[in-house]
């Protein structure tokens, strides 16, 4: 299971206290008991809003050795900005606290939204601006702007590999053109199971993989059956050993070296459907499923 990591996105929620949290569980405890249940957590409160260093210091100390922590980027970058002049706001983002996390850092995920449509010269622009590890991070969050001086963190313990990962929601984005580019700068395509609302497509272009469970029926709501679970868990061995499923819904039909792998392939995995306290269970199955490989 070293491989896999299965987890959360997010983690305060209010109909999960007394559901999935215990009963009087103080707030700030969220945190800490999630992620004892739990390897991996999506933070997506930076997606809303530029974190303080401070805060990634304390998810860093409240979670144990061995926890990793997905990012989910700034949506002022992918949604407002819609990736034009976004160097700075990259910096500033990367500044934020992200080095705090330290060991504890996983890959970073920027979603798009279901109006972003591809655009081979820009999106490349992009994937060549984003740092693939704390050294080049830390240079391109030095340009950070004026407004972050003073809550700004830049210091880091040692270099390590930074992942990124894309999720789509638009169609344009079907088209081998954009599967070349991720495999190009060795970013994940996010695997994203939407209830049919969105594209679904399991390319392999990373040496890792990057899924997001949003709800088998309805999203954000729905759980998943033992046989929805039994088949994320067949994939994810496969996936995991290096392989590609049989099956698999690509966008670049054509089979790939990423395809196979010598060796094993890292799985980051989040259930996001949350309204009905679905996620945390439904992560906890999966994690049981897994260990009988």
């Amino acid at each position: 299971m070293s491989a896999i990591k299965i987890g959360i996105s997010g983690w305060r929620y209010p109909p999960w206290r007394g559901v999935f949290y215990p009963k009087g569980l103080k707030q700030d405890r969220e945190l800490e008991f999630a992620s004892h249940a739990l390897p991996s957590i999506e933070i997506n409160g930076s997606f809303y809003n530029l974190q303080r260093p401070e805060n990634y210091s304390n998810w860093y100390a409240a979670t144990p050795k061995g926890f990793v922590f997905s990012v989910k980027a700034p949506r002022y970058i992918t949604h407002i900005l819609r990736l034009r002049d976004v160097k700075i706001p990259v910096a500033n983002f990367f500044a934020s606290g992200l080095f705090n996390l330290q060991e504890k850092l996983g890959p970073i995920l920027w979603q798009f939204p279901p109006s972003f449509k591809f655009d081979a010269e820009l999106f490349e622009e992009f994937l060549a601006l984003l740092p693939r590890d704390t050294e080049a991070a830390h240079a391109l969050a030095s340009a950070y702007h004026e407004h972050v001086k003073g809550r700004a963190q830049l210091d880091f313990d040692k270099n390590r590999r930074i992942r990124h990962a894309v999720e789509i929601r638009n169609a344009s984005f079907i088209d081998p053109q954009f599967i070349a580019l991720l495999r190009k700068y060795n970013v994940a395509l996010v695997v994203a199971d939407t209830a049919k609302k969105w594209p679904y497509y399991e390319d392999i272009t990373s040496d890792f993989m990057y899924l997001r469970l949003h709800g088998e029926a309805e999203l954000y709501a729905s759980g998943y059956t033992d046989a929805a679970l039994q088949r994320w868990a067949n994939r994810i061995r496969v996936w995991r050993d290096g392989g590609q499923v049989a099956d698999a819904h690509r966008i670049d039909s054509k089979v790939h070296s990423k395809d196979k792998r010598r060796t094993k392939r890292p799985i980051f995995c989040y259930f996001d459907n949350d309204i009905k306290v679905r996620a945390p269970f439904d992560a906890a199955a999966l994690i049981e499923l897994l260990k009988k490989s």
